[in-house]
């Protein structure tokens, strides 16, 4: 018998008894909807998590830090750990050497320095205070930096240009009044840091002590140092709300930020960086973090051991990554299993069935042997009856199972929550299709035994 005429055989049956098949197909619509939403549940979960953790920094990322043994110290604006002696110290300062070693690690796509140094800067009558992170222009793509209005920092470009995050604004205060606008009334400073003019002062003791003096009693002011004119490239994007781990720091290109800095400072010491024993500056520029991009997540573990065995304090989330989804995997097999007890009973109301069709087709199945028919054919026939049932209610249960979660991720966002509760990834809804068809086509699987080794005489005879 050809695969047509089974086929055609196996559909017309189940037509014959619509009502029997549609409550089959209805009990395998309702497991397949229970297990795929249990399962996209713990996907959702883990999703959302993941793409929480994205806003704190790519998962590929390892930032690199100077470490010591014994006490703490500032380098740059970032607390590091002490080395237990000056020699050690130097020797494990974040160089240009170290970012030429870090390339060379296996796995490693990308490093770039990072130079941190805190400005103040005005415009009009308003004042702020913030971090500039100089780095590589290559870094803030593999950063996955959320680009607003106009652009990254350029290679090459003829002066220092300033990529300010959403959220730096909030700090400008009234510098006539002492008011902060956000803080105090909600309101954003009337600053267009695309458009208005911008003074920064890198000298930021000297500010200080010309505004406030020394402790030193009848000494004169410290002179106050220049203002540097510094134009706007970008912005990150997002409004004052949309908060990421970019929003409060301004960034820049490295090479004309080291250029800048010793333009401004000449041969005096750099703030934030380390000095000789007599307070000279060293004549290089030393970083306060370096910044490596792994190709993948699951080499992160393998580059971070490697620079730690360096002597460096190397950090990443690999470790919260993979506890988070070991902790899923767990969410999700307890999801799944309660899912799969909707679809193991839809399993017995399969098997029920096709015994009933057995027993109501005994003496069609017998006049099937009779005239030749294959044994194998008449198993098959029942067998994708079955498969049809699963099938049919695998199409139908995912349906449902996207709707549900369509409704639910609404109801989550008009609660004014932007996680996703429920996921359904393509290999998902697939994957519910095979099994379904396979777990319809196991239920019936020992009915057609059954009606293989039916007498084909006593089926005849039977009425």
């Amino acid at each position: 018998m050809k695969f047509l005429d089974l086929l055609r055989l196996s559909s017309s049956s189940l037509w014959k008894r619509k009502v029997r098949t549609l409550l089959t197909v209805l009990g395998v619509t309702i497991g397949v909807a229970s297990i795929v939403v249990m399962v996209s549940l713990g996907l959702g979960l883990n999703k959302s998590s993941m793409e929480e953790m994205e806003s704190y920094g790519s998962l590929t990322a390892i930032t690199v830090n100077e470490a010591g043994g014994y006490g703490y110290s500032y380098s740059g604006s970032v607390m590091v750990q002490s080395s237990s002696s000056d020699k050690e110290q130097e020797e494990k300062r974040l160089d240009d050497e170290l970012v030429e070693t870090l390339k060379a690690i296996p796995h490693v796509n990308l490093v770039s320095p990072v130079l941190s140094v805190d400005v103040i800067a005005r415009s009009g009558i308003y004042e702020g205070n913030f971090r500039v992170q100089g780095m590589t222009p290559e870094a803030f793509e593999a950063m996955k930096i959320p680009l607003g209005e106009g652009t990254f920092p350029q290679k090459n470009a003829e002066k220092l240009e300033f990529f300010y995050g959403n959220m730096v604004l909030q700090s400008f205060y009234n510098a006539r009044t002492g008011s902060y606008p956000y803080y105090e009334k909600g309101e954003m400073p009337d600053i267009d840091l695309l458009k208005d003019p911008v003074f920064v002062i890198f000298d930021t003791s000297a500010y200080y002590s010309n505004k406030y003096g020394d402790g030193s009693s009848g000494a004169s002011k410290t002179p106050p140092p220049k203002k540097y004119l510094i134009g706007t490239c970008g912005l990150v994007e997002g409004g004052p709300e949309n908060w990421s781990r970019y929003s409060y720091d301004v960034y820049c290109d490295i090479d004309l930020l080291k250029t800048e800095l010793k333009r401004i400072f000449k041969n005096k010491a750099i703030p934030g960086q380390p000095t000789t024993k007599t307070g000279k500056p060293f004549k290089e520029i030393y970083y306060s973090q370096i910044y490596v991009d792994v190709d993948d997540m699951e080499n992160v573990t393998e580059v971070q051991n490697a620079i730690n065995a360096m002597g460096y304090q190397a950090s990443s989330n690999a470790e919260w990554v993979q506890a988070m989804q070991t902790q899923y995997g767990y969410v999700q097999l307890v999801l799944g299993g309660i899912g799969a007890v909707s679809l193991l009973v839809a399993a017995i109301g399969i098997t029920n069935t096709m015994m009933m069709s057995i027993y109501e087709r005994t003496k069609e199945i017998g006049i099937m042997k009779v005239l030749g028919c294959d044994l194998r054919n008449i198993q098959m026939m029942f067998l994708m009856e079955a498969g049809f049932i699963g099938f049919i209610g695998s199409i139908v249960g995912l349906v449902f199972s996207f709707a549900i979660t369509i409704l639910m991720n609404q109801i989550v966002a008009s609660m004014g929550n932007m996680m996703t509760l429920s996921y359904i990834p393509p290999w998902l809804a697939l994957l519910s299709l095979v099994f379904a068809i396979l777990v319809g086509m196991i239920a019936g699987f020992f009915p057609s035994l059954r009606a293989m080794r039916l007498s084909p005489l006593a089926a005849i005879r039977n009425e």
